[in-house]
């Protein structure tokens, strides 16, 4: 059977489905219309959405790392979360926060913070679906808790994470964030709320709003999808914002690709050669500003 089609009209409509308005019957007759059948959009929907038995760029138990499954305190209630630390580390290392997307803490978000483990960070990857028992096992159903969170609380559970991971003594004492799509948001959020972040990074995410971008100190690395119209409507008024604070973020818009294209498990919106010129600068730039 040939390799089905995929338009970006489908990649489009499946945005909105994840981001926006649209429910999932709707979208699957939306991309029904776009495939001209219900099986060959059925044929499809698995391209477009993340598969997370997709193979991780890292061994899910690498030699080379201690890996934990941990609760620590949050703003109101416990936090559950991935903590990685790599074994031949023979002084504390800077600490990466790895903020997951609208899908909650998932494998791939763990195969990211075991990778950037071994790039020389301690990573923590929290679950921000905590405070609603935690990312189910289906990923539509941990979409839809993510409306129920309260953003402010969330916020200082962003930064109750950057608080707990900066105690350890196996960390230098400066962390940074990185974080995809709802998480690049939250990168942003945790900037404005945030004095002591050492650095963000921003994969595709929600800027803050023109008025609040007086409070960021912390440098910032934004990287964005050249086809993501919607979140790419914001850059220019987040730039003169930061610009007019004293901030020079290093900003990168890698054209002909789409949102999400770092996620490796996205067959349709993966893009290997933008992911990976940015995870090279990603791993730089942190590795610069939390030495």
């Amino acid at each position: 059977m040939d390799k089905p089609n995929i338009t970006q009209a489908m990649i489009d409509a499946y945005d909105e489905y994840t981001h926006l308005t649209l429910d999932r019957r709707g979208f699957m007759e939306k991309l029904s219309k776009l495939a001209g059948s219900g099986a060959a959009a059925a044929a499809i929907m698995p391209m477009l959405a993340a598969n997370k038995a997709s193979a991780a760029l890292s061994a899910e138990h690498d030699e080379r790392l201690h890996i934990e499954r941990i609760t620590y305190p949050g703003a109101s209630s416990q936090m559950k979360g991935y903590l990685v630390t790599p074994k031949a580390a023979d002084k504390p290392l800077p600490g990466v926060i790895v903020i997951h997307e609208n899908r909650g803490l998932n494998p791939h978000i763990e195969d990211i913070a075991r990778r950037l483990a071994l790039e020389g960070f301690v990573t923590l990857a929290p679950d921000f679906l905590s405070p609603l028992g935690g990312t189910p096992e289906n990923e539509d159903t941990a979409r839809d808790m993510f409306p129920k969170l309260d953003m402010a609380t969330t916020v200082k559970n962003a930064e109750a994470s950057r608080a707990y991971l900066s105690t350890l003594k196996v960390t230098n004492g400066k962390v940074g964030a990185v974080g995809f799509c709802w998480g690049g948001g939250l990168v942003n959020q945790l900037a404005v709320a945030s004095p002591q972040l050492g650095a963000g990074v921003a994969y595709y995410g929600a800027q803050p709003k023109a008025d609040q971008v007086a409070s960021i100190k912390a440098p910032l690395m934004l990287h964005y999808a050249g086809l993501d119209e919607r979140i790419n409507a914001g850059i220019e008024a987040f730039k003169a914002a930061l610009q007019a604070n004293g901030q020079h973020p290093d900003i990168f818009i890698y054209d002909g690709v789409n949102h999400a294209f770092n996620n490796d498990t996205s067959t349709a919106r993966y893009n290997k050669q933008a992911a990976d010129l940015a995870w090279s600068r990603t791993v730089a730039f942190l590795k610069q500003k939390l030495a």
